[in-house]
């Protein structure tokens, strides 16, 4: 199954906790206003690798780096993937990694999508951190954690699901592996 990429960044500290391997997706409908990662909009740009390829890659990353904490999918919008992100979060949480995806959609969102669409609540499921919410220029908060706005959550996802209602990561006790 093949996925489509901007890029890989093998060390990242500001895009989750810990050490983590980003995988930046291609393909972008939100195009908010001062993107970070604008290159990362056009859906036929960036290159085509298999998911098979990408988890052979970064397993060979962990193996070298045993710091790495995790990984991190952002963008691009990563639940345009969400399938095959969700295939590669399954290897990858079988190394012991962890997961942050970033988002455009807030939980909320995705948590309706996901009735119609079993990938996007088969990526929820594999993602520990969700940072949800568009990016808003006029909320820029560089003292943030991990985002660039200050309309954006951390929401740690395995505790949302397990209370039915949004938990922070910031006040879960979930933190176990940051």
């Amino acid at each position: 199954m093949e996925i489509r990429l901007a890029g890989i960044t093998e060390e990242s500290i500001v895009d989750g906790p810990g050490l983590r391997l980003v995988v930046f997706t291609q393909g972008c409908s939100h195009k908010c206003e001062g993107c970070h990662n604008p290159d990362t909009h056009d859906i036929n740009g960036g290159y085509a690798t298999e998911v098979e390829d990408l988890f052979l890659y970064i397993e060979k990353i962990f193996i070298r780096n045993k710091l790495l904490k995790g990984v991190t999918f952002s963008g691009g919008e990563p639940f345009l993937q969400a399938k095959q992100l969700s295939l590669l979060a399954q290897k990858l949480k079988g190394l012991g990694l962890s997961i942050v995806t970033y988002s455009g959609f807030t939980f909320e969102q995705l948590a309706a999508m996901a009735v119609n669409r079993k990938s996007i609540g088969d990526l929820l499921k594999q993602t520990d951190i969700l940072i949800d919410g568009l990016y808003h220029a006029t909320e820029r908060d560089l003292g943030l954690a991990f985002r660039g706005s200050r309309n954006q959550r951390l929401i740690d996802v395995a505790a949302t699901i397990a209370a039915g209602r949004v938990v922070l990561w910031e006040d879960s006790l979930q933190k176990r592996w940051a």
